[in-house]
């Protein structure tokens, strides 16, 4: 027996039409553009703030994972060209090695025949350029990842002044009087913790990738100098 019709009767208009208004479909550029300009200008910023954080991190991955690369037979091979005494060969090797390390020893081959303390000396320098190169941008990935759920906060607190403040212009409160502000509030917070978990993680990655770089530009170079202070 089939009991919808009754159904039907027994149900409220009201309520029919609560229904169909929940069946409604919302996607996420609708709730951005039912939050008021203000929220729509956070939401836009923050987006834009997400872009520039997804291709600093692109790029840094990229550039740090290249620098890492060493191929395990550079180091015999420049070992192999001093002890015979081809400097040149191994200032060759280095200068078509395109990696942080390989700069680093093409400097110390340069400074072949002054004390030790003055190679040391530049193959330091050297490795706090290369440092620096490593780590650029990873200061405003950082930025970022603080930035984002602070801004997604002031959306917040701006979008309950704006829901009060209908709440207190208005003289029948319906959820319809509400919505925008509270839109606002709710979207800009999870939009920002987004970008700012996204960038944090992101960033925390890439610093751990810079350090097993520096560990290597380290080992090389102490490498390089045990091989000058070998016996001939």
């Amino acid at each position: 027996m089939n009991f919808y019709p009754f159904l039907l009767q027994a149900l409220p208009e009201v309520q029919l039409d609560s229904l169909e208004v929940a069946q409604e479909p919302q996607n996420i550029v609708s709730i951005i553009f039912s939050s008021g300009p203000l929220g729509i200008i956070i939401s836009v910023a923050l987006f834009l703030l997400s872009i520039y954080a997804m291709y600093i991190f692109i790029e840094r991955y990229m550039s740090i994972t290249k620098a890492g690369k060493i191929d395990q037979s550079f180091m015999a091979n420049i070992r192999k060209s001093v002890q015979n005494g081809n400097i040149e060969s191994a200032k060759a090797l280095c200068s078509n090695t395109d990696t942080p390390v390989a700069r680093m020893i093409e400097k110390g081959l340069a400074r072949i025949g002054k004390p030790m303390n003055d190679i040391n000396a530049a193959i330091d320098n050297i490795g706090n350029i290369e440092l620096i190169k490593l780590e650029k941008n990873l200061s405003t990935l950082a930025t970022i990842s603080g930035a984002a759920p602070m801004i997604g906060f002031f959306g917040t607190v701006t979008g309950m002044i704006s829901a009060f403040r209908e709440m207190s212009l208005s003289e029948n409160i319906t959820p319809d009087v509400l919505a925008g502000g509270i839109y606002q509030a709710l979207l800009t917070t999870a939009f920002g913790l987004f970008v700012g978990i996204i960038s944090f993680v992101g960033y925390n990655y890439l610093v751990a990738a810079v350090e097993k770089v520096i560990f290597q530009m380290e080992a090389r170079s102490s490498e390089f100098m045990d091989l000058l202070q070998e016996p001939a």
